[in-house]
């Protein structure tokens, strides 16, 4: 069923770098739950496989001293969505990976799988954008941490360099404190199925909650990668909250996103659901931080 070349299995950070300098061709293996069933298609046909699955120290959600919440890059999108230091502190990223696909796809896939794959898609993506993700890579000249908007290269493409492997998803304390998101997915069915537009949008009211302090809103499928609507972002900082300003920020999103015609959905349809999730998705995240519409 499974055609490869070879599988080696890594048992350190340090042995899948090492695994990676000799086996520049291999492929990364986590949960498998996107190159085992490539392989089963016949696309991986004698591929070489590196694991890193029984790397446990890439497990685990936790906060580092400067208040960055570390996620490592095997932890599944289940023990995201359950997390407590995840519901405390942007639940919404735990709502977002708890739509993709399945039980079973959520029990064994892993953060780390869903963005170095490089699809516009990936339900984390843009959720992770919104919060100004840092990506930790490390190879053989040691840790290296990238904003995740330079991550993205290009449809299917990271910035994964010789040797490396991605080793933690961090989100800065600036980016989630006192932060509140809501994430929709817009697919042509409700279960197990991927996204047509993805929209994530988080506010930092001021402390009466009656003005928008920092607004950030990110899309997946409106582009060839996960990006952000700064044009929109930029309108509704310092405005005062109110149903009025979510309509402008809505529409201003048009101003920076680029969505494709596809079998899924024709450009103009995503333009519209991107709009109105836009605007949705904004009134939920000032609900939520305590605004009064």
């Amino acid at each position: 069923m499974y055609d490869m070349k070879a599988l080696y299995q890594a048992r350190s950070v340090e042995d899948a770098v090492a695994l990676r300098m000799a086996h520049p061709q291999a492929q990364i293996i986590a949960g498998g739950s996107d190159v085992l069933v490539q392989m089963r298609e016949g696309r991986r046909a004698g591929a070489e496989l590196i694991s890193i699955y029984r790397l446990d120290a890439l497990r685990g959600v936790s906060l580092e001293e400067d208040g960055t919440l570390r996620i490592g890059s095997l932890t599944s999108f289940s023990h995201i969505t359950r997390d407590p230091l995840i519901q405390q502190y942007i639940n919404v990223l735990g709502e977002a990976v708890d739509q993709v696909g399945g039980p079973q796809i959520r029990n064994i896939g892993t953060i780390g799988g869903n963005t170095c794959n490089g699809v516009t898609s990936a339900d984390s993506a843009s959720t992770l954008h919104a919060y100004d993700a840092i990506v930790e890579l490390t190879g053989p000249g040691g840790v290296r941490r990238q904003p995740i908007r330079e991550f993205y290269i290009r449809a299917g493409q990271v910035d994964i360099r010789e040797g490396e492997i991605q080793t933690a998803i961090l989100i800065p304390r600036g980016s989630y404190e006192n932060t509140f998101g809501h994430y929709i997915k817009y697919a042509m069915r409700n279960a197990m199925d991927i996204a047509t537009l993805g929209t994530s949008v988080n506010v930092r009211l001021s402390a009466d909650r009656k003005t928008v302090e920092r607004a950030r809103v990110a899309f997946g499928v409106a582009g060839p990668v996960p990006l952000r609507a700064e044009t929109a972002e930029a309108l509704a900082q310092g405005q005062p909250v109110s149903a009025e300003l979510a309509d402008r920020f809505a529409q201003a999103v048009k101003e920076d996103i680029n969505p494709r015609d596809s079998w899924r959905a024709a450009r103009d349809f995503r333009l519209h659901i991107a709009v109105e999730s836009a605007r949705r998705a904004f009134l939920r995240a000032v609900e939520l931080a305590g605004g009064a519409l």
